[in-house]
């Protein structure tokens, strides 16, 4: 299904927008730009049209113009009146820049100079024009049909200003002209709209970002190609476009993603699948003192690893290249929650994506993945069904993470003696002796009844004795302490979810099992 609208293409560097229309297809965002075209008869070596007008008793040219070079704009046609002069020769259009008149250059001419020399060029009236695609949009030119005639006297600054030249100009006779019809072998024009851009929406990216800084566009996005295109800054005339815009396309780029990650995965072996992957924006380190500095990264879940990247993976060759690389068992993922009042409803809405949040803080989504040694990455997404999706991905690729591994070992210590701990997915928790292989202790995940640690090496585990029902609290050392307790933590969440499937939030229940005492 195809969803076209209206847009202002935005030059930030000139600072100024350009109507365009928006094609957006399944795999293509196309941005096109209204032209005119030669629909008939020979066409002129240039993109100039030189056209005969015949001032009318009533009605005169038929035509409104604005904008002028005090302006720092052309001055274009603005408005054609129906069955009047500039209208009967079918090769004027609004949007035309008016080049020329009866042989005078009028390119860098003022609006009065033209407006002069118009209403004073006699009855038969030569002009030539060009079609300005790029018409800066506070000339407000009309897209559609014309519109009312204007009244105005042509003494105005503004450059939104109409002079009507449909009124009678200085005729040099009385009688009336003969209408400004077309001539049989002149070529016919048309205006169309033409396509200027396509951007592939295959690995691409949104972004609601003023290019270079950390400012949100106001109903404004940008949508960024694999290859570089990009469309350029789109504003929307409202925000709920512009939301609506931002769904939709996202839509199409997930459904061209989850595809990829299909062809990938039927060229990987079952342990080393894709679950998800797709663009997030990444908040800098040390950039405490700015909470906006975020910059774009590509995250993946494949096999026992997330990975983070600066562009998507297209080869295998790239997924060496990855910036960052964790074991899916030993990184934990946090949604951050952000204030909302009680209406829980919203709240829903929010999350599933089916309505957005309107407040300052654009960075609404946002998620943080903890890894060893104390290493943390923030995320942030554009939607709240993004957010959902990233969760229940992690909570995946650990699950099958977790059940592939089946336990993981770590040395430890204690009292100088040098220890095992492993973590298995079956038996629960058990340490032995490093040399003699002796078990000194195991209990079951459902025997772990509290942690506590000191943020460094030590760790504390208090779990229940079976028979006498006492606490007995098992202390141990480890040189990466962090990985060991979100191992931990992975394998409670995936036997939570094994033994309840329907159960989603298994990571909360694990978040109970290692809560600080």
């Amino acid at each position: 299904m195809t969803k076209t609208a209206l847009a202002l293409l935005y030059d930030e560097g000139l600072e100024n927008a350009y109507d365009v229309r928006l094609k957006l297809t399944k795999e293509v965002l196309t941005i096109q730009k209204q032209d005119v075209v030669c629909i008939g008869g020979a066409p002129p070596g240039a993109n100039h049209r030189t056209v005969t007008l015949r001032r009318q008793p009533v009605g005169g040219l038929g035509l409104s113009i604005k904008g002028g070079a005090e302006h720092g704009v052309p001055v274009v046609i603005s408005k054609i009146f129906k069955d009047q002069a500039a209208d009967q020769t079918e090769m004027l259009f609004i949007g035309d820049a008016v080049l020329q008149v009866n042989g005078i250059n009028v390119e860098n001419a003022t609006h009065e100079e033209v407006v002069h020399l118009l209403r004073n060029a006699g009855d038969v009236v030569t002009i030539t024009v060009e079609y300005l695609r790029e018409a800066p949009s506070f000339l407000k030119l009309p897209l559609g049909s014309p519109g009312p005639s204007s009244d105005h006297s042509s003494r105005a600054s503004s450059p939104l200003f109409d002079s009507g030249l449909h009124l009678n100009g200085h005729c040099s006779h009385t009688a009336p002209s003969s209408p400004s019809s077309p001539i049989a072998n002149e070529p016919k024009y048309e205006k169309r709209w033409l396509d200027t851009l396509s951007v592939p929406l295959s690995m691409a990216r949104i972004s609601r970002y003023k290019a270079g800084t950390e400012k949100l566009r106001s109903s404004a996005l940008e949508v960024l190609a694999l290859d570089g295109a990009s469309t350029g800054a789109l504003q929307f005339s409202t925000a709920q476009d512009c939301a609506d815009w931002l769904r939709a396309i996202s839509t199409n780029i997930n459904e061209l993603t989850l595809q990829h990650m299909k062809m990938a995965n039927k060229c990987c072996s079952p342990c080393d699948q894709v679950v998800h992957m797709g663009w997030v924006n990444e908040r800098l380190q040390g950039a405490d003192n700015n909470p906006q500095n975020f910059r774009s990264k590509f995250l993946a879940l494949r096999g026992s690893s997330f990975y983070i990247f600066s562009a998507p993976p297209v080869s295998t060759l790239d997924w060496g290249r990855a910036e960052r690389a964790y074991n899916l068992c030993e990184v934990l993922f946090k949604v951050h929650k952000f204030w909302l009042s009680d209406n829980y409803w919203l709240q829903a809405n929010l999350y599933l994506g089916l309505q957005d949040l309107d407040c300052e803080d654009p960075r609404s989504y946002c998620f943080s993945v903890l890894a060893s040694h104390g290493k943390s990455h923030i995320f942030s997404v554009e939607l709240g069904n993004e957010l959902a999706v990233w969760e229940k991905a992690f909570q995946r690729a650990t699950f099958m993470e977790v059940q592939r591994t089946g336990s993981k070992t770590y040395l430890c210590s204690w009292q100088g003696e040098m220890l095992c701990f492993t973590v298995d997915f079956a038996l629960g928790f058990t340490c032995f002796d490093s040399k003699t292989k002796n078990v000194l202790w195991r209990f079951k995940f459902s025997q772990l009844k509290g942690s506590s640690d000191d943020g460094k090496t030590r760790v504390k585990l208090l779990f229940q004795n079976p028979d006498t029902k006492q606490i007995e609290t098992k202390e141990l050392e480890f040189q990466d302490l962090t990985a060991v307790l979100h191992c931990i933590h992975s394998f409670i969440a995936a036997k939570v979810a094994s033994l309840d499937p329907a159960f989603m939030d298994s990571q909360s229940v694990a978040r109970r099992y290692m809560c600080s005492s």
